[in-house]
């Protein structure tokens, strides 16, 4: 890995240009979702997932009308993908699993052979080639069964996603040391309650919180679950989620505080109760919730309580913090009148704070990402100041490009310099990264950008 593991950073440091090497131990690695890459949409007896479900009644909210039906096909061509990563000198591979693919209706009465020997054959020609599995276990393809049950609103789901965590954890355990078991919940409750993701729902002061509480609470049950039965048996196997976290930097020094606020709302609502040492939600965020709530007529704070007993089950609940980072976004207070937006087309309406980009930043295909490296190693620090001296595992950064040129000079840019940020956040921070998993392997399905 000595082509990628080294990162000159000279210029970063303002001192002569030196190649600088991460430290041994550090892992490079490549990620993909099922839903993106693996095709197969309705092979053997999987069942319907909500990004199915989602393209095919709706197609017209893919900006290129496309879907995953096919995708890379990586359900049938996944030798063509190991021998991608074995050319790229990788040292693990994160895949996802699609939960309809094992289990098609959603529960554990029926588990799809065919479903799992693709995944089995999957990991046996990774470890067989020196590459390490690192497994997702839900990255948004939830079964569209279980969406008609009401989804991650209904309080159950938090079981029916461990029963799920169990079937995979029995299949592959012996053989796979490294779980994630949801991608970016943030996406998962905000952009599907905001109508941006599947299943396209709009309800992001409601159903976004219900979401986020069961959510936690999955998580938390699948970790107890195999912290308990499991990991007595593979000593080596460490669980943890993986959270998408944008840095934000006020706009003005006014703007300071709101910015705070909009940290433990895009930050902590998903990383105070499983790494801080109080568990919960953050309490500002919580105060501040349940006074809009009041002001507005409620009854009751829109954000679902913890209980005791949750906050018990959840704190403590990961053995590494995963970490997807892209971009940075300034905050400052949302002009009256002015729309708001949601948390990826420019804003949050829960706590009026708009959000926008510093005109010095470069901007990615997608209009989203604006390219600020320093930002991601103020957010390795802020994660360190905030929940101790974690272990962070980088699970995704990088950029998108239009496609049209395979010589993309700008993108070895993107990698050059987040990377050396990484670094310097190590060297000079103190921050513990034991890991860096550049998105994707390989052009995919990019939601509801589909292939542009």
């Amino acid at each position: 890995m000595d082509w990628m593991k080294v990162v000159t950073i000279g210029a970063v440091l303002g001192v002569a240009a030196a190649a600088r090497r991460f430290p041994a131990g550090f892992k490079l690695g490549t990620a993909t979702a099922a839903y993106q890459v693996e095709g197969g949409w309705n092979a053997s007896d999987k069942g319907e997932s909500i990004w199915d479900h989602f393209v095919h009644s709706r197609p017209e909210v893919i900006s290129d009308l496309s879907n995953g039906d096919v995708a890379c096909d990586s359900y049938h061509r996944w030798r063509e993908d190991i021998q991608l990563l074995v050319d790229l000198n990788m040292d693990f591979y994160r895949f996802s699993i699609a939960w309809p693919r094992v289990l098609p209706t959603g529960f554990p009465n029926r588990v799809s052979k065919d479903g799992v020997r693709y995944y089995s054959d999957l990991i046996d020609g990774l470890l067989e080639k020196g590459i390490e599995p690192l497994v997702t276990l839900y990255h948004w393809d939830l079964p569209q069964p279980l969406q008609d049950l009401g989804g991650w609103t209904n309080p159950q789901i938090a079981d029916w996603f461990t029963d799920y965590a169990r079937v995979v954890f029995e299949q592959f355990g012996d053989r796979v040391n490294t779980w994630l078991t949801i991608n970016e919940p943030q996406s998962v409750c905000d952009g599907g309650y905001t109508g941006l993701l599947a299943p396209g729902l709009e309800s992001e002061q409601r159903g976004a919180y219900l979401c986020t509480k069961h959510v936690m609470l999955a998580h938390a049950k699948a970790y107890r679950l195999y912290e308990k039965e499991f990991k007595p048996k593979y000593v080596k196997g460490q669980v943890s989620l993986t959270n998408h976290m944008m840095w934000y930097e006020p706009e003005t020094a006014q703007d300071a505080e709101l910015t705070e606020l909009v940290k433990d709302y895009a930050i902590g609502r998903y990383s105070h109760p499983i790494f801080s040492a109080a568990g919960g939600w953050p309490p500002a965020l919580e105060r501040h919730i349940a006074q809009r709530s009041r002001e507005e007529g409620e009854p009751r704070s829109r954000l679902p309580p913890f209980t005791q007993e949750e906050i018990e089950l959840i704190r403590g609940s990961y053995d590494f913090l995963g970490l997807n980072h892209y971009t940075t976004k300034t905050v400052r207070a949302v002009a009256p009148g002015e729309a708001t937006g949601t948390y990826v087309s420019g804003g949050f309406a829960e706590l009026g704070a708009k959000l926008g980009a510093r005109p010095e930043w470069r901007t990615a295909t997608s209009s989203w990402l604006s390219i600020h490296p320093e930002g991601f190693r103020s957010l390795l620090s802020y994660i360190k100041q905030q929940y101790g001296n974690v272990k962070i595992f980088i699970m995704e950064n990088g950029v998108s490009g239009s496609g049209e040129e395979l010589d993309d000079q700008s993108r070895v840019d993107f990698y050059r310099d987040y990377l050396a940020q990484v670094l310097l956040a190590m060297e000079q921070d103190g921050v513990d990264v034991i890991g860096y998993t550049a998105w994707s392997l390989m052009d995919n399905f990019e939601w509801m950008d589909g292939y542009q």
